[in-house]
């Protein structure tokens, strides 16, 4: 077994630990945002942990009401004329903590007296000794190339932090549920074989919207990655305004759905793509009018919308997996890529 599938495999355990372990720095963050009586949030990542802070605009904003910001970060080194952060709380989120660009927007917070948090793999790692306040994924040593438990790690970290602001029993009891729940996307491992012959390349679109826009950013690069197959994530709302026009007969379409409040916009454009001669093939989590059939992977996971972004993830690092597998491909080992690319 490939060290990736072997990490993917982790995630269960990793998120009861998590849930067990970090509720005390959580719960010492959000006191801090609190005092700090920050307005709103700047994230700054990069690669898969940029993916983590889409999730993150998406969370705080609906669940506690914050405007969420996403870094830029070369305008804090390349081009060095950074924002004025001026009531912000800023969180660097990097799985290695070695990420130079984003280090760096956490020490020009720091220099502007901004509350300053970290999200990191690596408790000894520089953006981890930068920020003030530091929440440890605990995922123990990465050793595939692509990210898979740091990457889904990083959104049960935001989950917890959102719970931690603005508590509720329901998301409570939810957040309990996430570990069985990741334990049931494994379980599908061997149903998304179906999916594989539909994206053996060379190219392929990914759509979601909302909560899973993440989700369908992440699997594109997964897809990238490990298998070489030139993926490009859309929200279904951007995708109809032009890139639509790409597709044709045999085009292989992802479509990642939580089945909640873009449930029915995703339906929608399942079916007109289908209608187009397009190879649609659909990951979903969620109760409602599922859709059967070949080109279907599903489950039922009992999480609301807000939390099916880590079911989905796994579903999509799996079938990442089986695609490389399929081609031939080591997914542990890409080709020209780093573990930690040191971007500026």
């Amino acid at each position: 077994m490939s060290r990736f599938r072997e990490e993917i495999g982790e995630q269960p355990l990793l998120a009861s630990r998590m849930l067990a372990d970090s509720r005390g720095a959580v719960a010492s963050i959000a006191a801090r945002v609190r005092e700090s009586k920050s307005r709103g949030l700047v994230l700054a990542a990069r690669g898969s942990s940029d993916h983590a802070a889409l999730y993150a605009k998406y969370l705080f904003g609906a669940r506690n009401h914050m405007l969420v910001t996403l870094a830029a970060p070369s305008l804090f080194t390349s081009y060095g004329s950074p924002p004025n952060l001026d009531g912000q709380c800023v969180i660097g989120i990097s799985q290695s903590g070695s990420s130079p660009d984003v280090v760096a927007v956490i020490e020009q917070a720091a220099r502007q007296g901004r509350l300053t948090i970290a999200l990191t793999n690596d408790p000894e790692s520089r953006l981890a000794h930068a920020a003030e306040l530091h929440l440890p994924l605990g995922a123990g040593p990465e050793r595939s190339v692509p990210a898979s438990k740091t990457y889904v790690a990083s959104l049960l970290a935001l989950a917890l932090v959102s719970q931690a602001l603005d508590p509720d029993p329901s998301f409570e009891a939810a957040l309990g549920q996430v570990p069985p729940a990741l334990a049931a996307a494994l379980e599908q491992d061997e149903e998304l074989d179906r999916l594989v012959p539909a994206l053996l390349g060379p190219r392929a679109i990914v759509l979601s919207r909302g909560f899973n826009f993440c989700t369908a950013e992440e699997i594109a690069l997964k897809l990238t990655e490990t298998s070489y197959v030139l993926a490009r994530a859309w929200s279904v709302a951007d995708f109809e305004h032009g890139p639509v026009a790409v597709v044709e007969p045999g085009f292989p379409i992802v479509l990642v759905d939580g089945r909640g409040q873009v449930s029915a916009g995703m339906e929608s454009i399942g079916q007109r793509l289908a209608g187009l001669g397009c190879r649609v093939v659909r990951l979903l989590d969620g109760a409602g009018d599922q859709v059967a059939g070949e080109a279907t992977v599903s489950l039922d996971s009992g999480l609301p919308e807000e939390l099916t972004p880590l079911t989905l993830t796994v579903l999509g690092q799996l079938l990442a997996h089986r695609v490389a597998l399929a081609r031939g491909i080591d997914a542990d080992r890409p080709r020209a890529l780093n573990k930690v690319p040191h971007t500026w």
